[in-house]
């Protein structure tokens, strides 16, 4: 294992190599997560309420849409035919262009999301890399980053920021800065509760004047998950940036798109893409803002 990653410091090619092919690896899974958790999820609290008004044995029998989702089970199939997908046909990014994103049975369109996924997660993969070098905290940020993509596409989809990937993510980032990798441990604390407590506090503000909920709670906990990743002080920079980009691409929806300005907006996607830009970056933007302002 020495050897391994001593080659992998000695060689940036072999090492960004091992990223990109890992990760291709990886954010094939990741659409998994991204198609059935929310799924999953549902699945569980239809359970739970069956169980809290106490109609288990009066319920009708499980149809097949109501079959168990696991991440390993069902098989994944072409929802078109049913045509149980190969090991050859999941390889990712290459079966989808082999296949020419078509199912190798019936010719359904298969989604250009998914090599999407997966070229992307190979690539913020790469930046990671690049930014940390052969270390401990790349990993950690590898998986922070793979997590992020998750939620976004969740949220995208279901306006959902799953607790069972955010909380996981908060914990993480705490443990990496126990020695302080990138902030000091009380920074990443206090980052962790101010972020919290920042949308919190705006959330009930927006409901006391309004009587609407203006967010959901998961944005309060992504917020506090880049919290326990970058500390307190650049916490104004992410929120900044996240209300900006929702702003614009709100207001361009209600004028191109007929977008109600009563219908849900997902915030989950411009903090995740906010938070990771403020990690790799924040410092340099933050200093080239104050010193704008002088």
């Amino acid at each position: 294992m020495t050897d391994f990653i001593t080659l992998m410091s000695n060689s940036p090619t072999f090492f960004f190599s091992i990223v990109f092919i890992f990760s291709l690896m990886i954010g094939s899974f990741l659409n998994v997560v991204i198609y059935r958790l929310p799924k999953m999820l549902e699945q569980g609290w239809k359970q739970e309420c069956r169980e809290f008004l106490a109609d288990e044995l009066a319920k009708p029998r499980r149809s097949t849409d109501d079959a168990l989702i696991t991440l390993s089970t069902p098989s994944s199939t072409c929802p078109s035919c049913q045509h149980k997908i190969r090991f050859y046909e999941n390889i990712p990014l290459l079966s989808w262009l082999f296949l020419r994103g078509k199912c190798s049975q019936c010719q359904a369109n298969i989604s250009s999301r998914y090599p999407l996924v997966e070229l992307s997660t190979a690539l913020l993969s790469m930046v990671i890399a690049a930014h940390y070098g052969v270390t401990l905290t790349t990993l950690c940020l590898l998986i922070l980053t793979w997590g992020l993509i998750c939620l976004t596409l969740i949220d995208y989809d279901h306006m959902l920021l799953p607790d069972q990937i955010t909380l996981p993510l908060l914990w993480l980032g705490l443990l990496v800065n126990i020695n302080g990798a990138i902030v000091p441990l009380n920074d990443a604390v206090i980052g962790a509760v101010a972020g919290y407590m920042s949308l919190f506090s705006i959330f009930w503000l927006f409901k006391l004047v309004t009587g609407k909920d203006g967010m959901g709670h998961g944005d309060f906990k992504l917020v506090a998950l880049f919290g326990a990743w970058i500390g307190w002080q650049l916490l104004p920079l992410l929120i900044l940036m996240a209300s900006a980009v929702g702003a614009v691409i709100g207001i361009s929806l209600m004028v191109f798109k007929n977008h109600q300005r009563e219908q849900a907006i997902p915030f989950g996607p411009y903090l995740a893409v906010a938070g990771f830009i403020t990690l790799l970056w924040g410092n340099d933007i933050w200093s080239w803002y104050l010193s704008s302002l002088v």
